[in-house]
């Protein structure tokens, strides 16, 4: 059987980018068990909640829920297990420099698949203050209309 061949996205943490300031992402396969693959095909995890954490030179992603696989028997898997993601070692020891700063922690942004193997796209975030989201709201709302005047100008109506 040919495997698949580009990415699909199986679900994001939109919020992320609204709650946290990301400043650097990484993209890492994940330890899964057969049931849980199959309800990553059928596209249906949540982020809400998780985050990533380090043990033992080791990162490992929190909180992620993969509901169980509707056909499966006693073996299917626990919906919110911990699950280890699979790095580099240079790239742990970056995240790991990075997490010894005060506030900084692991987002996850995507959980994907490339190529046929499960990935997660995960990011090294810091919380944003209320008035940080509110700023970026208003740069968000001027760009768009700076975006809408240059339109109404191109058609010749401004």
């Amino acid at each position: 059987m040919p495997r698949e061949q580009g990415r699909k996205v199986v679900a994001s943490n939109r919020k992320a980018h609204h709650d946290y300031a990301i400043s650097d992402t990484f993209e890492a396969g994940l330890v899964l068990t057969g049931t849980e693959v199959k309800s990553l095909r059928a596209g249906r995890a949540s982020l809400v909640d998780a985050f990533g954490h380090e043990h033992d030179g080791e990162i490992f992603l929190h909180g992620m829920h993969i509901p169980e696989y509707t056909q499966g028997t006693w073996t299917n898997h626990e919906p919110r297990r911990v699950r280890k993601l699979l790095l580099h070692r240079d790239e742990i020891a970056k995240m790991r420099n990075k997490l010894r700063d005060d506030g900084v922690t692991l987002v996850p942004l995507q959980v994907y698949f490339h190529n046929g193997y499960a990935k997660v796209e995960i990011g090294v975030a810091k919380g944003k203050k209320s008035y940080d989201k509110r700023q970026d709201l208003a740069s968000r709302d001027a760009q768009k209309e700076i975006n809408r005047a240059l339109g109404r100008r191109a058609k010749g109506m401004g």
